[in-house]
């Protein structure tokens, strides 16, 4: 039974990770306490069908998905390009790297940005460092009080306690790749 649990537990983490929704936002969706959510992938408890239908409704995800994508063993150390998570929005793409890798230490990401999109109207803030190098396009990055426009070749780091907020102010999509630790999604 044991096996289950870890199972279970490690792939709802890696669903909901790769959806970029925290304990308590997939809480907020499915009506499903954010204890019990915790308590599923730390395998304190074992949900019964109902209320993994239910989590996984809030997704959304059916069981049959959910059971039967691949998970990446920790040791895989090879991720092609088909094999990463589109977790943006519309006129974003964050293509999230190792996503059914569990345990990830690290959050990297390869980022499109259409013309004018930005990544929301309110600045992120979270635990941790990330840095970006732009690859294409121009990339306004906010830190704080500070604003800078950054273009192919250019880069960021900063402690992600800061409020920031990334928008491209350029004609073209603006390409990217970052990185972040500890992971956020």
């Amino acid at each position: 039974m044991a096996e289950v649990e870890a199972m279970v537990a490690m792939r709802l983490r890696v669903v909901r990770r790769s959806k970029g929704l925290s304990q308590r936002e997939l809480a907020r969706r499915t009506g499903v306490g954010s204890g019990t959510i915790s308590q599923i992938e730390s395998m304190a408890m074992q949900p019964s069908v109902s209320v993994l239908k239910k989590i996984l409704d809030g997704i959304p995800m059916d069981l049959a998905s959910f059971f039967s994508f691949e998970l990446a063993p920790e040791s895989a150390r090879v991720f092609r390009r088909g094999d990463h998570v589109n977790i943006g929005a519309p006129g974003i793409k964050y293509l999230l790297i190792a996503a059914q890798r569990p345990n990830r230490a690290l959050q990297m990401l390869h980022e499109f940005y259409e013309p004018g999109r930005d990544s929301g109207r309110h600045a992120l803030s979270h635990e941790g460092e990330e840095c970006g190098v732009i690859i294409a396009g121009r990339l306004e990055v906010t830190v704080g009080d500070e604003v800078h426009d950054l273009g192919p070749g250019d880069a960021y780091y900063f402690t992600s306690t800061t409020p920031h907020r990334f928008r491209n102010t350029g004609e073209i999509m603006c390409e990217v790749v970052s990185a972040c630790t500890p992971p956020t999604f």
